[in-house]
């Protein structure tokens, strides 16, 4: 079975694939407009995804990585104001796990955020993140 790939479009005459359509909508979830986050990224996030699930993501794990994401971009008190305080410890859960187990989906995650310079300094600070 061939892969899927994903496509950004071109001069409009293409659409964008599938996934980054549905990472789009998850990072409207997740309040963060799309456009704050560069192409190159969500193209890095959905690759990152395929190589997480083969098959297919499940459509849950959009809106989880966007939440991530959302939460990497944010800093813990906008995220919290958006999302309440359960869901901000439970980003802050999966950030210490990511950072304690090193070479984990969520530290994939986190370190392109880093890696992007798109990543909130009081986050970079607080888990002691850094990109060597």
């Amino acid at each position: 079975m061939a892969k899927r790939r994903s496509s950004l479009g071109f001069l409009g005459m293409f659409g964008r694939s599938g996934d980054l359509r549905q990472l789009d909508i998850a990072l409207r979830g997740a309040d963060l407009h799309p456009a704050l986050v560069p192409e190159g990224v969500k193209l890095t996030i959905v690759n990152l995804m395929k190589d997480q699930w083969p098959d297919e993501p499940p459509p849950q794990a959009y809106t989880a990585v966007a939440q991530l994401v959302g939460y990497c971009i944010a800093g813990s008190d906008i995220f919290e104001r958006s999302h309440g305080p359960q869901q901000r410890q439970e980003m802050e859960r999966r950030i210490e796990d990511a950072v304690e187990a090193g070479d984990s989906f969520d530290a994939q995650i986190v370190l392109m955020t880093l890696h992007a310079k798109l990543i909130n300094p009081e986050v970079v600070e607080r888990y002691g993140l850094s990109a060597g």
